[in-house]
Protein backbone atom coordinates (compact mmCIF):
# COMPACT_ATOMS: atom_id res chain seq x y z
CA UNK A 1 0.00 0.00 0.00
CA UNK A 2 1.32 3.32 -0.90
CA UNK A 3 2.01 6.54 1.60
CA UNK A 4 -0.89 8.74 1.23
CA UNK A 5 2.09 11.15 2.55
CA UNK A 6 4.21 10.47 -0.93
CA UNK A 7 1.01 10.69 -3.40
CA UNK A 8 0.43 13.60 -5.95
CA UNK A 9 -2.02 16.00 -5.27
CA UNK A 10 -4.99 16.26 -7.95
CA UNK A 11 -4.49 19.36 -10.33
CA UNK A 12 -6.73 21.99 -9.64
CA UNK A 13 -9.93 22.02 -12.49
CA UNK A 14 -8.33 24.22 -14.93
CA UNK A 15 -10.58 27.05 -15.83
CA UNK A 16 -11.14 29.55 -18.97
CA UNK A 17 -11.77 33.07 -18.31
CA UNK A 18 -15.17 34.23 -19.27
CA UNK A 19 -13.33 36.96 -21.81
CA UNK A 20 -11.27 34.58 -23.54
CA UNK A 21 -14.53 32.21 -24.34
CA UNK A 22 -16.21 35.24 -25.57
CA UNK A 23 -13.34 35.48 -27.80
CA UNK A 24 -12.97 32.11 -28.79
CA UNK A 25 -16.49 32.10 -29.66
CA UNK A 26 -16.25 35.23 -31.86
CA UNK A 27 -12.84 33.62 -33.67
CA UNK A 28 -15.21 30.17 -34.24
CA UNK A 29 -18.04 31.95 -35.52
CA UNK A 30 -15.97 34.10 -37.98
CA UNK A 31 -14.18 30.97 -39.15
CA UNK A 32 -17.32 29.16 -39.89
CA UNK A 33 -18.04 31.99 -42.12
CA UNK A 34 -14.97 31.82 -43.99
CA UNK A 35 -15.47 28.38 -44.55
CA UNK A 36 -18.86 28.89 -45.97
CA UNK A 37 -17.53 31.03 -47.98
CA UNK A 38 -14.59 29.00 -49.52
CA UNK A 39 -17.49 26.80 -50.40
CA UNK A 40 -18.92 29.43 -52.50
CA UNK A 41 -15.61 29.32 -54.80
CA UNK A 42 -15.51 25.64 -54.68
CA UNK A 43 -18.97 25.64 -56.24
CA UNK A 44 -18.23 28.04 -58.76
CA UNK A 45 -15.14 26.32 -59.95
CA UNK A 46 -17.11 23.02 -60.41
CA UNK A 47 -17.19 22.18 -64.05
CA UNK A 48 -19.74 18.86 -63.71
CA UNK A 49 -23.34 20.24 -64.40
CA UNK A 50 -26.26 18.79 -62.26
CA UNK A 51 -27.63 16.02 -62.73
CA UNK A 52 -31.09 16.39 -60.98
CA UNK A 53 -32.54 19.19 -59.13
CA UNK A 54 -32.23 18.65 -55.41
CA UNK A 55 -32.95 20.18 -52.54
CA UNK A 56 -30.58 20.59 -49.40
CA UNK A 57 -32.09 20.22 -46.32
CA UNK A 58 -29.33 22.30 -44.55
CA UNK A 59 -30.05 26.00 -45.32
CA UNK A 60 -26.56 27.55 -46.12
CA UNK A 61 -25.95 31.22 -47.05
CA UNK A 62 -23.86 29.87 -50.49
CA UNK A 63 -26.79 27.87 -52.01
CA UNK A 64 -27.34 30.81 -54.78
CA UNK A 65 -24.23 29.79 -56.09
CA UNK A 66 -24.59 26.95 -57.03
CA UNK A 67 -27.09 27.00 -60.18
CA UNK A 68 -23.67 29.76 -61.11
CA UNK A 69 -21.16 26.91 -61.27
CA UNK A 70 -21.69 26.77 -64.90
CA UNK A 71 -23.59 30.02 -65.69
CA UNK A 72 -20.74 32.15 -66.01
CA UNK A 73 -21.41 33.50 -69.61
CA UNK A 74 -24.54 34.39 -71.79
CA UNK A 75 -26.21 31.08 -73.16
CA UNK A 76 -24.69 28.71 -70.74
CA UNK A 77 -27.18 26.33 -69.05
CA UNK A 78 -30.88 26.70 -67.62
CA UNK A 79 -29.98 29.22 -64.85
CA UNK A 80 -30.06 32.83 -65.42
CA UNK A 81 -27.34 34.59 -67.86
CA UNK A 82 -26.03 36.89 -65.65
CA UNK A 83 -24.10 36.69 -62.07
CA UNK A 84 -24.64 39.86 -61.13
CA UNK A 85 -26.89 40.70 -58.44
CA UNK A 86 -29.19 42.97 -59.33
CA UNK A 87 -30.01 40.49 -62.76
CA UNK A 88 -31.46 38.15 -59.43
CA UNK A 89 -34.50 37.80 -58.00
CA UNK A 90 -36.65 36.38 -55.13
CA UNK A 91 -34.78 33.67 -53.14
CA UNK A 92 -32.09 33.78 -55.22
CA UNK A 93 -31.61 37.32 -54.80
CA UNK A 94 -31.95 36.61 -51.01
CA UNK A 95 -29.28 34.03 -50.79
CA UNK A 96 -26.64 35.71 -52.76
CA UNK A 97 -27.08 38.85 -50.56
CA UNK A 98 -26.56 36.51 -47.71
CA UNK A 99 -23.30 35.19 -48.83
CA UNK A 100 -22.24 38.95 -50.12
CA UNK A 101 -23.02 39.89 -46.51
CA UNK A 102 -20.62 37.41 -44.51
CA UNK A 103 -18.01 38.64 -47.28
CA UNK A 104 -18.67 42.19 -46.07
CA UNK A 105 -18.71 41.51 -42.49
CA UNK A 106 -15.60 39.12 -42.11
CA UNK A 107 -13.15 40.53 -45.05
CA UNK A 108 -14.27 44.20 -46.34
CA UNK A 109 -15.09 46.00 -42.99
CA UNK A 110 -12.50 44.42 -41.32
CA UNK A 111 -9.61 45.23 -43.29
CA UNK A 112 -10.92 48.17 -45.86
CA UNK A 113 -13.58 49.38 -43.77
CA UNK A 114 -11.30 52.41 -42.41
CA UNK A 115 -13.23 54.96 -39.74
CA UNK A 116 -16.45 56.43 -40.42
CA UNK A 117 -16.34 60.53 -40.65
CA UNK A 118 -18.04 63.05 -42.18
CA UNK A 119 -15.78 62.28 -45.83
CA UNK A 120 -16.23 58.90 -45.17
CA UNK A 121 -19.78 58.12 -44.63
CA UNK A 122 -21.21 54.73 -43.60
CA UNK A 123 -24.61 52.84 -43.30
CA UNK A 124 -24.91 49.18 -41.32
CA UNK A 125 -28.01 48.56 -43.26
CA UNK A 126 -26.29 49.01 -46.10
CA UNK A 127 -28.46 45.95 -47.89
CA UNK A 128 -31.14 48.74 -48.47
CA UNK A 129 -29.11 50.92 -50.43
CA UNK A 130 -29.43 48.73 -54.11
CA UNK A 131 -26.30 51.07 -55.55
CA UNK A 132 -24.65 49.71 -52.06
CA UNK A 133 -25.15 46.55 -53.18
CA UNK A 134 -24.89 46.56 -56.57
CA UNK A 135 -21.12 47.82 -55.92
CA UNK A 136 -19.98 45.68 -53.29
CA UNK A 137 -21.34 42.65 -55.25
CA UNK A 138 -19.35 43.89 -58.16
CA UNK A 139 -15.89 44.28 -55.89
CA UNK A 140 -16.98 40.70 -54.27
CA UNK A 141 -17.66 39.07 -57.52
CA UNK A 142 -13.64 40.86 -58.86
CA UNK A 143 -12.21 39.65 -55.64
CA UNK A 144 -12.92 36.09 -56.16
CA UNK A 145 -11.60 36.37 -59.80
CA UNK A 146 -8.37 38.07 -58.57
CA UNK A 147 -7.73 36.08 -55.49
CA UNK A 148 -7.76 32.88 -57.19
CA UNK A 149 -4.79 30.97 -57.85
CA UNK A 150 -5.49 30.98 -62.04
CA UNK A 151 -5.31 34.97 -61.65
CA UNK A 152 -1.29 34.97 -61.21
CA UNK A 153 0.83 36.86 -58.48
CA UNK A 154 -0.04 40.18 -59.68
CA UNK A 155 -4.20 39.45 -59.27
CA UNK A 156 -4.90 40.98 -55.85
CA UNK A 157 -2.85 43.81 -56.75
CA UNK A 158 -4.89 44.33 -59.71
CA UNK A 159 -7.83 43.66 -57.30
CA UNK A 160 -6.78 46.47 -55.22
CA UNK A 161 -6.20 48.65 -57.71
CA UNK A 162 -8.90 48.97 -60.51
CA UNK A 163 -11.75 47.59 -58.00
CA UNK A 164 -11.57 48.27 -54.49
CA UNK A 165 -9.89 51.64 -54.76
CA UNK A 166 -12.47 52.86 -56.99
CA UNK A 167 -15.59 51.44 -55.55
CA UNK A 168 -14.32 52.92 -52.05
CA UNK A 169 -13.96 56.58 -53.84
CA UNK A 170 -17.74 56.23 -55.13
CA UNK A 171 -19.29 54.24 -52.50
CA UNK A 172 -18.13 56.28 -49.12
CA UNK A 173 -17.64 59.70 -51.15
CA UNK A 174 -19.46 62.35 -49.56
CA UNK A 175 -22.11 62.63 -52.08
CA UNK A 176 -22.05 58.54 -52.74
CA UNK A 177 -25.47 56.18 -51.39
CA UNK A 178 -24.79 56.73 -47.89
CA UNK A 179 -24.32 60.99 -48.04
CA UNK A 180 -27.70 60.86 -45.51
CA UNK A 181 -26.25 58.22 -43.49
CA UNK A 182 -23.96 57.64 -40.44
CA UNK A 183 -21.09 60.03 -40.30
CA UNK A 184 -20.37 59.70 -36.81
CA UNK A 185 -20.39 56.11 -34.90
CA UNK A 186 -22.04 57.90 -31.89
CA UNK A 187 -24.93 58.84 -34.32
CA UNK A 188 -26.24 55.82 -36.52
CA UNK A 189 -28.03 56.52 -38.96
CA UNK A 190 -30.51 55.59 -42.15
CA UNK A 191 -32.33 57.40 -44.97
CA UNK A 192 -32.76 56.19 -48.70
CA UNK A 193 -32.27 59.66 -50.86
CA UNK A 194 -34.52 59.89 -53.60
CA UNK A 195 -33.75 59.05 -56.82
CA UNK A 196 -34.61 61.16 -60.30
CA UNK A 197 -38.31 59.91 -61.87
CA UNK A 198 -37.87 57.99 -64.92
CA UNK A 199 -39.33 59.55 -67.44
CA UNK A 200 -42.38 57.43 -69.94
CA UNK A 201 -41.13 57.90 -73.94
CA UNK A 202 -42.16 60.46 -75.67
CA UNK A 203 -43.11 62.30 -72.63
CA UNK A 204 -40.57 65.08 -73.23
CA UNK A 205 -41.64 67.49 -76.01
Amino acid sequence: MSDPSTTAPEPEPFRVPDEDLDDLATTLARTMAEVRHHGVILDRLGTEPPTEPTIDPTPRPTAAAEPRAEDTSVGQGDGPASVFILALGGEVYAAELSALTDWVNYLFLPVYGREISTTRPWCDQWHEHPEAVARLHALWLAWQQLTDAEAGLSGPSTWHRDHLDQTLVHLRAPDGPFAACTTSPARPNHRLLATPAPQMAGAVQ
